[in-house]
């Protein structure tokens, strides 16, 4: 049984909106967990040196900021050269469904 999936012409206009949106939240999730793990790991060499109450905000500023702007920019640089790919495919099936 053959499909009947229609193709609708694609709007270049909803490429940046699904980039940001798709680019902030995982920046802001990879923040968090680089965030855990930094704080986590600041800990545990505090304990094992046996010195004084450790600096956690050493796991913001040196860990997390840095992880979560390298992730952002990976991400960025992905899910728009992945949208800009989906809109081609879209418009093309789109032409050949129209010329069809």
């Amino acid at each position: 049984m053959p499909s009947k999936r229609t193709f609708r012409k694609p709007r270049w206009y909803g490429i940046p909106l699904r980039v940001a949106v798709v680019t902030f939240l995982v920046t802001v999730l990879s923040f968090a967990v680089s965030l855990l793990l930094g704080i986590i790991g600041i800990v545990l060499v505090g304990r094992i040196r046996g010195g004084a109450a450790p600096k956690v905000t050493l796991a913001y500023r040196n860990i997390a900021v840095p992880a979560a702007v390298v992730a952002g920019v990976i991400v960025l640089v992905l899910s728009l050269a992945m949208e800009i790919r989906h809109y081609r495919q879209t418009k093309a099936l789109a032409e050949i469904e129209r010329a069809g």
